[in-house]
């Protein structure tokens, strides 16, 4: 694959090559179907597994503000995005947000990942007018296992059954809901669907509620001993349409650090500055993608996507 020279003198040398000397696989964008916004890491908890590190206060990535965003959303029309998505930190401590989703519901659908604890359930009457807008409003929140106990051990106590009550909230106002739980590789998937619909009924919602899995991501800048990604991997093991099934392949993130609002090539790699591929969507969609972070191992193996575009789990 050809990569301009400037691409190649300006990232480091494992851009191109592993550590062997092997061509690195690469993912070439072909569309914007999905933009994310990276509204900030502040949070109002402190996990101790969360994959961007965050927590109270926060700033390693700085809170994304709504003149900051408005370019991006109107940019990205005009290259044919389908949807906008927003992570964070936990992005209702943005206080930005509403203001941010009333004008990006009036373009395209969105979808916000949220832990639906106090910083949603204070802001749920300022989210009303929002499904009077011409796009629907989505919410996936975090529920990490079908245990209370499990769940506060890392979330805090109390936080498993706050989180119901902020899913089941969401529910009643007549948002779509879904949950982002961890993977549990050595319980059969049955076991995990099953532990779910229980907990989901018990809590008065519907006992199918969509769910997408994550492996172990690491710490942001973690170094972790996974596997390389050759060029040859990718042509060996993916097709042209699995290889197109990447989120770098389809979608971009737009985050702010250092007082720059940079587009990154997907909401898994804003640990490496290799990874900002420009600060306009236009520029970044140019850039083909190095499969050197060892989160894109999660996806080349796993199948891993931040994306609710294409589920892993129905």
């Amino acid at each position: 694959m050809d990569i301009p020279r400037g691409e190649m003198l300006r990232r480091s040398g494992q851009w191109l090559c592993t550590p062997g000397g092997e061509p690195r696989g690469f993912i070439q964008p072909h569309a914007l179907d999905e933009l994310w916004f990276h509204t900030g890491t502040a949070c109002n908890l402190a996990c101790p597994f969360c994959l961007e590190g965050s927590k109270p206060g926060d700033d390693r990535l700085q809170l994304l503000r709504f003149d900051e965003a408005v370019p991006f959303v109107d940019e990205s029309l005009g290259l044919g995005v389908k949807r906008f998505s927003f992570t964070g930190g936990e992005p209702f401590i943005n206080k930005d947000i509403i203001r941010i989703l009333d004008y990006a519901l009036r373009w395209r659908p969105c979808l916000v990942l949220t832990n639906a604890t106090e910083p949603l359930i204070r802001r749920l009457k300022q989210l009303k007018p929002l499904r009077e807008r011409p796009f629907p409003l989505n919410f996936r929140v975090s529920l990490d296992y079908p245990d209370a106990a499990r769940h506060d051990a890392g979330r805090g106590e109390g936080m498993f059954a706050r989180a119901l009550e902020g899913l089941r909230r969401l529910h009643d106002m007549g948002f779509q809901i879904s949950v982002a739980n961890q993977l549990m590789p050595d319980v059969m998937p049955q076991t995990v669907a099953a532990c779910f619909a229980e907990i989901f009924r018990a809590a008065g919602l519907p006992e199918d509620l969509p769910r997408t899995e994550f492996p172990e991501f690491h710490h942001p800048g973690a170094r972790v001993d996974s596997p390389q990604i050759t060029q040859r991997c990718m042509v060996d093991f993916h097709t042209e349409e699995s290889r197109r099934s990447f989120m770098c392949a389809f979608s971009k993130m737009v985050a702010k650090s250092g007082g720059r609002v940079n587009v990154y090539a997907c909401t898994l790699v804003d640990d490496d500055p290799d990874y900002i591929l420009g600060q306009t969507l236009t520029e970044a969609l140019q850039v083909a993608v190095s499969m050197k972070h060892h989160r894109c191992y999660s996806c080349f193996h796993y199948g891993a996507s931040c994306s609710e575009m294409k589920r892993s789990i129905e």
